[in-house]
């Protein structure tokens, strides 16, 4: 097992305490896109093995695009499953954010190649998962698996961006992932919307 810092120790609290109560596949769980003015929002679920521990692994908020992509691949390498849920923007106008955030966390959870028997999820409220569970507000910052979910969730959207930002140049989506900057605003207000904004959210309409 790799030598970890205090940070990481503290890190694995959570883990630590629900391995002791017997669990052995826990997944750590959180989104990215809630905020963004368009395209989908992306959930994952991330099992990671107990022996193997990356120590940089942390919230994904903090670390650059080249750090956040070298711990992706990382973390694919080592991780014991991995689950993705995406609910497109057309579903988010449909039932709103924070059910559209539940249905990916869902999502993922029940496309794990190997099923989880706890789920540690970011945040202060649950989800509809089969399995029990625990909610840590701040997770991405308390808990290992959260934080690495958190990157995989992040690094895919970023993903999935770019690739709208090559449909619909207009509107820089390979640099703004859809959230709400000077420049993406000021291209709505010229252009309107595209078919990948979420009407449902503030001043966007049409």
């Amino acid at each position: 097992m790799v030598s970890v810092s205090r940070q990481v120790m503290d890190n694995l609290v959570y883990e630590n305490k629900l391995d002791r109560q017997g669990y052995r596949r826990i997944a750590g769980i959180d989104e990215a896109g809630r905020g963004p003015l368009a395209g989908p929002v992306v959930a994952a679920a991330v099992i990671l093995p107990a022996d193997q521990i990356i120590p940089e692994v942390t919230d994904s908020k903090l670390l650059d695009d080249k750090k956040r992509r070298e711990l992706f691949r990382l973390i694919k390498q080592i991780a014991f499953s991995i689950g993705v849920g995406i609910v497109p923007h057309a579903e988010i106008d449909r039932i709103n954010i924070l059910q559209a955030t539940f249905k990916a966390m869902s999502l993922a959870v029940d496309v794990l190649p190997c099923k989880a028997d706890y789920a540690l999820v970011d945040g202060n409220q649950q989800p509809d998962l089969q399995i029990p569970m625990s909610t840590i507000v701040g997770g991405d910052l308390k808990s290992y698996s959260i934080a690495a979910a958190s990157i995989i969730a992040k690094v895919t959207r970023d993903n999935l961006m770019i690739q709208y930002g090559e449909k619909y140049p207009l509107y820089s989506f390979a640099q703004n992932k859809g959230y709400s900057t000077q420049v993406h605003r000021k291209a709505i207000e010229r252009y309107g919307p595209c078919p990948i904004h979420r009407r449902s959210f503030n001043w966007i309409s049409g």
